[in-house]
């Protein structure tokens, strides 16, 4: 690749670490981008996951320094994860790129559908996790879909967290700077183990990776920060406005 090229790399990776931490769907960007460089439809899914590792690890960095952990819960809900993210790795390195849209296409109108009905029924609980928190059955709940969430993760990646937040804020009852807080730790999680499939295959280009991880951990630590200090309505934009941008992408793709 060109200079010019690793720089729109990495400014794509600044942006789409930005709206991993916020939203999701950071990966919608980078692997087009990829894509349209010239990598390989799967190479470029194992790829992006070496700017997905370093933006989440940034990103936990940042939201511990602002006060924002809970490891204990995290580590589990990764725990959890792993398992589904390696299986999800190996079936990823099979899939070609027109699979991984037609899937993500359906995963994303079942998102959606989840968003639109919490607008309709908004439950101010959720806001407070203090006066709320999780019942030991939303706990045992959100665990169990954590293995479905490694496995996507592992599989696509793109658009994760636009599954992960409806868990986080709808099942465990989470506002949404500690979803998001709880997010990027359960994401590197499951990630690392992901990524090691992937170049155990042959599915990664490091140098482009790197280029595109510090991007992304720029993105991330600015990302943490918005969280944490414009909370939950600036999240919620950020949320709806890339639901409808991806919307836009899966009509026209």
């Amino acid at each position: 690749m060109e200079l010019w090229q690793y720089i729109l790399l990495a400014v794509v990776g600044v942006v789409g670490g930005i709206l991993n931490v916020l939203a999701g769907g950071g990966s919608l960007i980078m692997m087009p981008t990829l894509i349209l460089l010239g990598v390989n439809g799967t190479v470029a899914n194992g790829t992006s996951r070496i700017a997905v590792v370093a933006q989440n690890l940034t990103a936990i960095y940042a939201f511990r320094k602002k006060g924002f952990s809970d490891f204990r819960l995290s580590l589990s809900l990764a725990a959890c994860a792993i398992p589904g993210g390696v299986i999800g790795a190996f079936a990823g390195t099979k899939v070609d790129g027109m699979w991984l849209n037609r899937i993500l296409a359906a995963i994303m109108i079942g998102v959606m559908i989840l968003m639109a009905t919490e607008k309709k029924k908004p439950k101010p609980a959720l806001e407070t996790p203090a006066a709320s928190g999780p019942t030991p059955r939303r706990t045992a709940v959100a665990h169990v879909l954590m293995v479905g969430i490694g496995f996507y993760g592992g599989f696509i990646q793109a658009g994760v967290g636009f599954l992960l937040m409806p868990i986080m804020h709808r099942v465990l009852r989470l506002d949404l700077v500690r979803t998001n807080m709880h997010k990027v730790f359960i994401v590197a999680g499951y990630m690392i183990p992901a990524l090691a499939v992937y170049a155990w295959a042959g599915k990664t280009l490091w140098v482009v990776g790197l280029v595109l991880a510090i991007g992304t951990s720029i993105g991330g630590y600015v990302g943490s920060h918005l969280a944490v200090k414009k909370g939950d309505p600036f999240i919620r934009v950020v949320l709806n406005l890339a639901l409808a941008a991806l919307a836009i992408k899966l009509l026209f793709t």
